[in-house]
């Protein structure tokens, strides 16, 4: 399994209006564990840049994959090369931000690629897949609708997957207000 993990100081800044910097950096890391939690018991390798984060996927037990500087896109392809070299066959690339993840390895065993859209249908949360399609990683807004094409480019079976707990990811103010994210980190 896969997880890209953006610095804590700099991830989910468009939550600023919402969350003051301490809360921001404390919900993105609740996140990031939650989906870590959820991998188990699959192996986990953390994509990042920056040393807190490496730390702290150290200290959970994930491998850590160092890719300064590559952007989403750029730091996933790299980190599923990685792992292909090391003899990985599939990966599941999860994102950092899905609150309410549960049970990842669940989605391991079709042969083609699962997708896991936002609840939008716009964004990809989720991804299973082999490390050797040559599949081109193409996050951001519509990323859905690219990483369907790109299974057609490839000529790849394609399984969608609209599982609630992992479509809901926070990208917005809005999206702390659905109830499911507590707002304010757990004092004590």
């Amino acid at each position: 399994m896969l997880v890209p993990v953006k610095a804590f100081a700099r991830a989910k800044r468009r939550l600023t209006d919402a969350l003051d910097d301490h809360d921001r950096r404390a919900l993105v890391r609740r996140m990031a564990e939650q989906v870590l939690e959820a991998a188990a018991p699959l192996r986990v390798a953390v994509v990042c840049d920056d040393p807190e984060v490496a730390d702290w996927a150290r200290r959970r037990g994930a491998l850590v994959l160092w890719e300064p500087g590559r952007g989403l896109n750029g730091a996933v392809q790299s980190g599923v090369a990685q792992l292909a070299d090391m003899g990985v066959r599939r990966v599941v690339v999860a994102h950092a931000d899905l609150p309410l993840a549960r049970d990842l390895p669940r989605l391991v065993g079709f042969e083609g690629v699962t997708l896991v859209p936002d609840r939008r249908d716009d964004g990809t949360n989720v991804i299973e897949l082999p490390t050797d399609a040559g599949f081109r990683f193409s996050y951001g807004p519509a990323s859905f609708s690219r990483h369907l094409a790109e299974c057609d480019r490839l000529g790849l079976a394609v399984r969608v997957v609209r599982e609630p707990a992992l479509a809901y990811d926070v990208d917005w103010p809005s999206d702390l207000t659905e109830g499911a994210v507590p707002r304010r980190a757990p004092s004590g």
